[in-house]
């Protein structure tokens, strides 16, 4: 079925005095309308050229976007406003207009649109309620914290009732609980209205905990994409796996150096806890099962697409034919498993 946002060999190239320089290449997306879906990658990527070239701030070298079946770079310049009036963006550093209120920042694109001014403010009055800021109708910016300048920046975004929200790395200048908050709210626009959002960071909390799907970009490349739970649990690159390993660092949870000593050279499994096999206790009835020691060398839980799931790295009996049974015992209740090379726990 064709997404609401359809990307086909999309290459772009960037001409310098120097050198030309390619940031994408060849890249081929399909995203579904009302899908959170994340683009993520290391700094560099080329994931926010990406972003700008879905609604043609940036033209594409080669390829095509379609947004619902129209393609971007055949309309004339009045079609392609009009086009880009459905498709809202958000920055990291908010842009909002320093010199005007909280009002008349929100009132801003609709005046700009032609909506008369009591409308354009009775609009911006309804949308400061859904994001929770209708005390701070009056307060200018500076007057104002990170997360309620990114409130006010996405309620200027709904102002036009768009169909897409682009968000660019929208929550990299917050603190973690503010982080959270800002999530909560883009899934609740998300549910209740239906809007299709893209959210382009290099975070992969952020991806776990909000997006259906995710695109991993690397040095110009899309190497990877799928549900978010089936790359987290199985990625198949080298570059999935080392935004795992630096989401895992980020949130504080880098193996110790002497757990680390204990990993090297021995026969260490990652495993992935579906939301069913976490009821079972597994890795009990395996040892009890096998009548052989697994060390567990780290457990934790994370939120995936919302739902709480396990992760575990266990060192295994150095007898091969015993590891062979237990990882097929693992796999027969339902969980993935997978060697922990490539994870930062072995090096």
């Amino acid at each position: 079925m064709a997404g609401i946002i359809e990307v086909k060999h999309l290459t772009k190239v960037f001409t310098t005095k120097d050198a030309e320089v390619e940031a994408l290449q060849g890249i081929d997306l399909s995203i579904q309308k009302g899908d959170i879906y994340g683009i993520i990658g290391m700094s560099g990527a080329g994931k926010s050229t990406l972003v700008r070239c879905l609604n043609f701030l940036e033209r594409p070298t080669e390829g095509t976007v379609e947004i619902e079946g129209r393609d971007l770079g055949q309309m004339l310049d009045k079609e392609l406003r009009k086009q880009r009036s459905e498709i809202a963006m958000i920055f990291q550093h908010f842009n909002l207009l320093m010199q005007k209120n909280v009002i008349d920042n929100i009132c801003f694109p609709l005046t700009i649109a032609g909506a008369k001014k009591k409308d354009a403010r009775k609009r911006a009055k309804e949308l400061l309620e859904i994001v929770g800021l209708s005390d701070k109708a009056k307060a200018y910016p500076a007057q104002l914290s990170g997360g309620q300048k990114q409130r006010v920046a996405i309620a200027r975004a709904l102002a036009g009732n768009p169909k897409i929200l682009l968000c660019d790395e929208a929550t990299s200048a917050l603190d973690p609980q503010t982080t959270q908050s800002i999530l909560s709210l883009l899934k609740e626009i998300n549910e209740k209205y239906g809007i299709t959002i893209v959210i382009i960071t290099h975070e992969m909390a952020v991806v776990r905990e909000v997006c259906s799907h995710v695109a991993i970009i690397s040095k110009g490349h899309l190497v990877e994409q799928g549900r978010v739970f089936e790359i987290f649990s199985h990625p198949k690159t080298q570059a999935a796996k080392e935004l795992i390993v630096k989401g895992r660092d980020d949130a504080g949870e880098k193996p110790e150096n002497h757990q680390r000593d204990l990993m090297k050279g021995k026969s260490c499994i990652r495993i992935v806890f579906s939301k069913n096999s976490s009821f079972e206790p597994v890795i009990a009835n395996m040892v009890l099962k096998f009548e052989q020691p697994v060390n567990i060398l780290k457990a934790d839980t994370m939120n995936v697409e919302g739902i709480a799931r396990g992760e575990m790295v266990l060192q295994l009996p150095e007898d091969e034919d015993m590891q062979k049974e237990m990882k097929d015992y693992l796999k027969e209740r339902g969980l993935e498993v997978e060697e922990a090379e490539g994870y930062g726990y072995v090096d």
